[in-house]
């Protein structure tokens, strides 16, 4: 039997108390996300658009600015920040996401 565990940073903090040290021991692999850099997060949302068929670019320097910033490069907070200013751009019949309208999103969804 296989189990698998998914959490935050802190399952992984629960799990080095002494009472669960039989589950850590048992644990074969262990991965983690790591927080992208400023650039990485520009790649990581242009990889994403890219596979969902964008042929251009979507978010301004200013943008991809804003999203690292609000993010801290998680890639969780990027997806979400992208989708909401994605939904924001499009209801307002926008060809490009600048760093504008992604404050008004964080600013009125996300804070």
């Amino acid at each position: 039997m296989a189990l698998i565990l998914v959490g935050q940073n802190e399952l992984w903090d629960r799990l080095k108390l002494q009472s669960y040290s039989a589950i850590r021991q048992r644990i074969d692999l262990q991965c983690k996300l790591v927080h992208y850099d400023r650039s990485e997060t520009k790649e990581y949302m242009k990889r994403h658009l890219s596979y969902s068929g964008a042929k251009q670019e979507i978010f301004s320097d200013g943008a991809v600015d804003c999203i690292y910033n609000f993010s801290s490069g998680s890639a969780r907070l990027i997806n979400k920040v992208c989708t909401h200013s994605l939904l924001y751009g499009a209801q307002n019949k926008r060809r490009i996401i600048d760093d504008h309208m992604v404050k008004q999103v964080i600013e009125g969804e996300l804070s």
